[in-house]
């Protein structure tokens, strides 16, 4: 079970980032993110009545069909939880660091502020999107993609090899 923050963070995170954080018994800080159902819809053609034909082969009366339309779970809805950086950690040189890391990359065009604003956590959105949690919380992998947060043991083991 999650316990609660020694001390709120000063700097006053967003609602929309610190309601997202929760901070495990062993230091470390998780996100949650939701990944949504997907739907399909399928449209069949179902007979209702068959065709009548003759007795030389030909069409006396056309069959009849009516189309069926129905939603099909394609995946399911799903609750994932990732690392991510613990509110201390967003100090505004570290906000500062990220949003210049994002703008080179031409995720955002805001001001260079150290703030958390929304432009940021949008901007932190699209740069994680495609190989992580589409949440504006920083994942600590999509930090270490950004080169701002130090790589683990684990990472440097691999660049070493």
């Amino acid at each position: 079970m999650p316990s609660e923050p020694p001390v709120s963070n000063p700097r006053g995170l967003p609602a929309f980032i610190a309601a997202e954080i929760d901070f495990g018994p062993d230091g470390r800080c998780f996100g949650r993110d939701i990944i949504p159902a997907v739907l399909e819809t399928v449209t069949a053609q179902v007979l209702e009545t068959p065709a009548v034909t003759g007795p030389d082969g030909t069409v006396l009366t056309p069959a009849v069909y009516r189309s069926e339309i129905s939603q099909q779970i394609v995946r399911e809805r799903q609750e994932v939880a990732f690392e991510t950086l613990c509110p201390p950690a967003y100090t505004a040189g570290f906000v500062a660091t990220l949003q210049r890391a994002l703008a080179a990359r031409g995720l955002y065009a805001g001001a260079v502020s150290g703030d958390l604003d929304q432009a940021t956590g949008q901007a932190v959105r699209s740069f994680q999107r495609d190989d992580g949690p589409d949440s504006p919380l920083l994942s600590i992998t999509a930090a270490r993609r950004l080169g701002i947060v130090a790589l683990s043991d684990d990472d440097l083991a691999i660049l070493n090899n």
